[in-house]
């Protein structure tokens, strides 16, 4: 029986990597699927990893209709069985709810892949969709860090260096440090309650004469710490 699953986690965590293992997977045992992206780190067209993989992709946009380029693939007597849909977080609920049809009335497994929540800790639209419909949710084992060595389980951005909660949800940036103007990090989240970046730390301990650098350099508050 076909199905929908959503892997997601934070950003680092190996979501792309993942998707095109996923593809290489099910295209090693003769099955025909496509490839969706939106907004990749590489371009449009293309779905790639931070380890340097990369493919071509279907690009995604407000007027994408996957059931109807389903639909009309199989009128015209291609197979379509499977879908690898990255940067899912991106995709209106509208276009999650294609997809579900697509697995329940075409037989289509849909494996989607995304972060859930944006830098001011919100879920994204098509993500929420995502959770609400998906025949599974998994969340992917390859933990990200923060800057102190804790598992991160929150996304950052910062706009010249400086750590923002407010803005257009969905903005293009990187997480190479030679990004100056708008980066993405991932932070625990006592971090990014406390909007402490990794240059943030830098600087403070810096000042302190320190170098916070593991998780025991930046040890827990006490209680009534603010």
């Amino acid at each position: 029986m076909a199905e929908m699953v959503f892997f997601c986690g934070t950003m680092d965590c190996g979501k792309s990597t993942l998707a095109l293992q996923m593809d290489h997977n099910h295209a090693a045992r003769g099955r025909v699927g496509l490839i969706f992206t939106r907004q990749d780190r590489a371009g449009r067209d293309r779905l790639s990893s931070r380890l340097g993989l990369e493919v071509v992709a279907r690009e995604v946009t407000d007027e994408t209709d996957f059931w109807t380029e389903v639909l009309d693939r199989r009128t015209r007597g291609a197979r379509v069985d499977y879908l690898v849909c990255d940067e899912a977080q991106f995709y209106s609920p509208e276009q999650v709810e294609q997809l579900a049809r697509l697995v329940d009335e075409l037989g289509v497994d849909v494996f989607a892949f995304g972060i859930t929540a944006d830098f001011r800790t919100r879920l994204f639209p098509g993500s929420e969709r995502l959770i609400e419909l998906a025949d599974k949710v998994e969340v992917l084992q390859v933990q990200s860090l923060c800057w102190c060595g804790a598992r991160a389980t929150h996304n950052a951005r910062t706009i010249r260096g400086v750590m923002v909660v407010e803005g257009e949800q969905v903005m293009v940036g990187n997480t190479d440090v030679d990004s100056t103007a708008v980066r993405y990090e991932v932070l625990c989240r006592r971090h990014h309650m406390r909007r402490m970046t990794s240059a943030a730390a830098r600087a403070t301990a810096s000042a302190a004469g320190e170098v916070p650098s593991t998780v025991e350099a930046c040890p827990l508050p006490r209680p009534l710490d603010v």
